[in-house]
Order: C-alpha cells, then sequence, then structure tokens
C-alpha cells in the first residue's frame, strides 16, 4: 500500500502531521509513505506548484492524502504559476472526477452550528460535487468592451461528464437514505438545462432512489432552513464548492469537514483517490499551532476506507474523533483551548482504547 503525502502550504503540513500520528497508530502492515511538494512551496523549490516528480508520485500511489495550498505572496502570479493550480492539476491529470464531501453534526456541538441546535441536530449529508468540468475548467479570458475590461469564464457539461457523476451520486445514495437531490439553475443556464435532462435519463437506472431537483439559489435557502431534508446532494463544480462550504457553517465549523476525490481507477486495494480537508491553507494562522487537525484526520479515515478498504480501521478512526470532540478536547474554531499537537494526542491516545 502506497500513500503519496503532499502537506502543502499553510496549515497543511500541521494537519497533515496529525494525520500521519494517528496512521502510525493504527500499525498497518505494509505501508509505504512518499512525501512531495505542492503549492507554493513547491513553485518555491522547483518553479511550478505542480512539479512533474510529484505528479508521478502521485500517480504511482494507491491513494494521495492532500493537506493544502494557498498564499497571498503568491497572488500576483501568473494564474497558471499560482498555488491553486497543483490542487486543479492533480484533480484534472489523475482523472478525479468525483468530490465526496460529508457534513453530520457530532453530539455535543450543536450550539456551535449558527442553526438551532434542534435544527443542527438532524444535519446528516453528503455533497457529490463534479470536479473537473464547469468554470472552473472552461475557457477564460480578459477583453475589452465598452465599459473597460471585461473577464469571462465558459461555463459547460456534457453529456458524458454529467452521466459520470450522476452513476457516482445514485450508487453513494443507495448506501445512505436512498433519496437524491439534484442541484442546478436549469431555469437560467443551457448547462444545467442539459445537466438535469442527463441525471432524469441515469435516474431511470436506479428506481430504489428518490430523485427531487433543487434550483441552487433554493438549495443554500433550504440547507440554512432546513438541513435534515437532505440526504445525498449531486451538483457541478461551481455550485458543489458552494454549498459544501456552507454546509460546514451548518455543522459548526470549516475544522470538521473532510473530501475524497475519486476517479474510476481501482487498485488492489480499492478505488485510488485524493483525500484533503475542505478549509484550505488558512496563512493567517499557520505555525501558531492553531489549527484543527480533525478535517484532516477524517480525510485519512475516507482514505482507508474507499482506497485501502480498510473498514475497520475507518470505523476506528471516526470514533475517536466522535470521542475527543465529545470530551470537550476542541480548538479554538470549536470555542476551546487545545493545540493542533493536543488535539492529535487526544485522537491517538483514544484511537489506541478502541478495538
Amino acid at each position: 500500500m502506497k500513500i503519496a503525502v503532499l502537506p502543502g502550504d499553510g496549515i497543511g503540513p500541521e494537519v497533515t502531521a496529525q494525520a500521519l500520528r494517528v496512521l502510525d497508530a493504527l500499525s498497518l502492515p505494509g505501508l509505504t509513505l512518499f512525501e512531495g511538494d505542492v503549492g507554493a512551496v513547491a513553485y518555491r523549490r522547483h518553479g511550478h506548484p505542480l512539479p512533474a516528480e510529484t505528479l508521478e508520485m502521485a500517480r504511482a500511489a494507491d491513494a494521495v492524502l492532500f493537506g493544502a495550498v494557498g498564499d497571498f505572496s503568491c497572488d500576483d502570479l501568473p494564474r497558471h504559476l499560482r498555488p491553486e493550480q497543483a490542487i486543479l492539476g492533480l484533480r484534472a491529470e489523475l482523472t478525479l472526477f468525483a468530490n465526496l464531501r460529508p457534513a453530520a453534526g457530532f453530539p455535543g456541538l450543536e450550539d456551535l452550528s449558527p442553526l438551532k441546535p434542534e435544527i443542527a441536530r438532524g444535519i446528516d449529508l453528503l455533497v457529490v460535487r463534479e470536479l473537473n468540468g464547469d468554470v472552473y475548467f472552461g475557457d477564460k479570458g480578459e477583453r475589452d468592451s465598452a465599459g473597460g475590461r471585461e473577464g469571462w469564464d465558459a461555463m459547460s457539461y456534457n453529456e458524458a461528464e454529467v452521466r459520470r457523476i450522476a452513476h457516482t451520486a445514485f450508487r453513494a445514495a443507495q448506501k445512505r437514505r436512498k433519496k437524491l437531490t439534484s442541484v442546478d439553475k436549469a431555469n437560467v443556464l443551457e448547462t444545467s438545462r442539459i445537466w438535469r435532462e442527463t441525471v432524469i435519463e441515469i435516474a431511470t437506472e436506479y428506481p430504489d432512489v428518490e430523485l427531487e431537483h433543487m434550483y441552487v439559489d433554493n438549495a443554500a435557502m433550504q440547507m440554512c432552513r432546513s438541513p435534515g431534508q437532505f440526504d445525498t446532494i449531486v451538483t457541478g463544480n461551481l455550485f458543489g464548492d458552494i454549498l459544501s462550504d456552507q454546509a460546514s457553517a451548518v455543522v459548526g465549523s470549516i475544522g470538521l469537514l473532510a473530501s475524497a476525490s475519486l476517479g474510476e481507477r481501482q487498485t488492489e486495494f480499492g478505488t485510488f483517490g485524493l483525500y484533503e480537508p475542505i478549509h484550505g491553507s488558512a496563512p493567517d494562522i499557520a505555525g501558531q499551532g492553531k489549527a484543527n487537525p480533525v478535517a484532516a484526520v477524517l480525510s485519512l479515515a475516507m482514505l482507508l476506507r474507499h482506497s485501502l478498504g480498510r473498514e475497520e480501521e475507518a470505523n476506528r478512526v471516526e470514533r475517536a474523533v466522535a470521542q475527543v470532540l465529545a470530551s470537550e478536547t476542541r480548538g479554538g474554531d470549536l470555542g476551546g483551548t487545545a493545540s493542533t499537537s493536543e488535539i492529535g494526542d487526544a485522537i491517538v491516545s483514544t484511537l489506541l482504547t478502541i478495538s
């Protein structure tokens, strides 16, 4: 079993280090780790945010454990050299088209949600976000107009791209509560009209899953008003980016949410994927020991489950995290005072008590 570890920038190395401590505590046989540079640190060392050697390391692995990329000092670089191009490049080059972002409340943390505790208690949803299309990968540019400089970005999806992510979402819904909400803006966007019609076509292959459609503006409102109504959500790259971050907010903290980016490639152990916390590099708190490593640890749990076929170990990690949060060992984002390493200490020691 080979894992490529790409800590990246800002708090990425700090939270990744705690996830690796948890992985080490599991004592998995036959595990090999490789570490590479991505993001701003890679640009400074190699002249590019995604060096060829890092990409090859990722390709040769069974899974990638990713930290975060982003650095304010790189904001003036040409677009293709900015740190964020590392994660976009990995998703594209590794054909990781499906991003799974679970959001569920933890017992005892309901008061941290901006929603009423009785509403927050019902949150248990999964956002399935398409990763390889939409405006993030469409043509873009700048042109002159009567009003001055004008930026433009092309949004598009073809039927094959929608079918691929729809199958992933329906299969995910089958393993949950068998309800799928497809989010689009079909009343305005031609891209969304193709999206909706294609999802309806694929739904005939999954008669056991209830399908509903929702415009993205209504979905954002409903996630605040009644998030418990959602089970599995499937949507495009742009809408998925926004809604999954909103899901983290209603749970209580962006520091709690993990993600898995999966493709179709199968290894000896499971589905190849890239796993990362959704919180970003947070350069304003980097190096201060304030970062919450829970999302990175939960991303490791997803790696164990999806890419290494280690369901038992994944469950152990998730149970350890839940117990630690219930014990009120929490960082500043959750109203506590524990440092990054103290939270890691608590998760590791708790994990060792769980069989």
